[in-house]
């Protein structure tokens, strides 16, 4: 990343601390006095959240505790501006605030954001963020530019800073542990081959893969099924990345990377799949989705759509949204029903492997951690600060259940030929 690249990024995270991330006692800012006013605000905060049990500490040690005993965690508001911040808006202004280093977190990070996920009343979630996004809902509708650009954003910032913390296949998303205790590089190697047994692959059939990350999906298949694949992504640098391997094992023939949106996917294919692409589409985009699958299978056709997903319809959190993510919307399972509802495609199958999600993330934040001083040449303190944080909240989310992971099979309906039991995707 070039200099003014990561001065560009430091700006938008709002760095301007110097001091490191490490485990401090708050400083004092004489002059610089609370008001009981803006105490009861955060006390009013806390108890918007559900209270969770953390105690805050302001810069002149000052403390609000918890109503829940034993706190998990004390945070530590370092100055009058970032408490006014996350009184504010607390979804937004708190991970503005610890990427700046003027919220410290003093105890577990994981253990601190899922205690606020469970302390929310499960009615209310997204409802903050609803309200404040509703001007922008029916604006920020993902077409092809505006796509392109919230791609590159999150996939081409490098594929040496995925190589730190990935598994050896530079597969990001969600692995499967059939064995809690496997490594990383199993578990995943385990997902592909489950995806394709879901897929009920056959040699000599074809394949369209939507959303094809750095191509370790489509090359598996292609090596052990025996079947010749279709990708599309418009990252330049998992392509590019994906070519060469194809071309490096000898599967250019079976294979064909294609830099472009999916919404231009031709041709007709025996199998559709997608892993962890619906997240980037956008639900007004889900009738477009499911007119391509429409157009692109034959008719004996089927298909899988893997994906983060929601419990109910509701935004992402718009930290993540503005930093990480921009774009994305994990879906309900009623919102991923609008991309097979309108062309008479059956569902034939649903599972959540949420639990194997938070497992993943405990390996990617053990991998991220391992090379934090390797990040931070790569980029600034700031970033070190926001993927952590990222990673960290997205373990919590999954392990609190505010985020689910959906597998969802499909075909075209009326045909027969599918499978009596489950068996076939647990071989002995």
């Amino acid at each position: 990343m070039s200099q003014e690249r990561n001065q560009a990024y430091a700006k938008a995270m709002g760095a301007g601390a110097d001091c490191p991330a490490r485990e401090i006692e708050p400083r004092l800012a004489l002059g610089n006095k609370v008001f009981s006013a803006e105490k009861l605000l955060l006390a009013r905060m806390m108890e918007s959240l559900g209270n969770p049990s953390l105690d805050l500490v302001l810069w002149d040690g000052q403390e609000i505790a918890s109503a829940r005993r034993p706190a998990v965690a004390r945070v530590l508001i370092r100055d009058r501006g970032a408490m006014l911040k996350l009184i504010a808006n607390p979804e937004l202004g708190f991970g503005e605030m610890y990427t700046a280093e003027r919220i410290e977190v003093q105890g577990d990070l994981v253990d601190s954001l899922e205690a606020i996920n469970r302390a929310l009343p499960r009615t209310d979630r997204g409802q903050i963020g609803k309200k404040l996004l509703a001007p922008f809902n029916g604006s920020r509708r993902n077409t092809e530019p505006r796509a392109r650009r919230n791609i590159h954003h999150h996939y081409d910032i490098g594929n040496d800073f995925y190589k730190l913390w990935l598994d050896r296949e530079m597969v990001y998303t969600c692995a499967y542990f059939p064995d809690p205790a496997m490594g990383l590089e199993q578990a995943q190697a385990a997902k592909l081959d489950y995806v394709c047994r879901k897929l009920r692959l056959e040699p000599g059939e074809t394949v369209l893969e939507t959303g094809c990350g750095w191509g370790a999906l489509a090359l598996h298949m292609a090596r052990h099924y025996g079947v010749t694949v279709t990708a599309y992504n418009i990252s330049k640098e998992q392509i590019a990345y994906a070519r060469e391997r194809a071309r490096a094992e000898g599967l250019e023939g079976r294979v064909q990377f294609i830099e472009d949106d999916y919404r231009n996917a031709g041709g007709e294919f025996d199998a559709f799949v997608s892993v962890g692409m619906l997240e980037h589409v956008g639900v007004d985009q889900y009738q477009a989705l499911g007119a391509v699958i429409d157009r692109s299978l034959k008719d004996a056709g089927r298909g899988l759509i893997h994906s983060i997903g929601r419990d109910r319809p509701g935004p992402l959190t718009p930290w993540i949204e503005r930093n990480i993510f921009p774009g994305a919307c994990p879906p309900s399972l009623s919102q991923m029903t609008q991309i097979f509802e309108p062309f008479g495609f059956s569902v034939l199958d649903v599972e959540n492997l949420r639990l194997h999600y938070a497992k993943t993330l405990e390996h990617w934040m053990e991998r991220y951690e391992a090379n934090v001083e390797r990040v931070a040449q790569m980029f600034d303190p700031a970033f070190v600060r926001a993927w952590r944080l990222y990673l960290a909240g997205s373990l919590a989310a999954f392990r609190s259940g505010d985020m689910q992971l959906f597998q969802v099979s499909f075909s075209r309906s009326g045909h027969n030929r599918i499978p009596w039991t489950r068996h076939y995707l647990y071989p002995s």
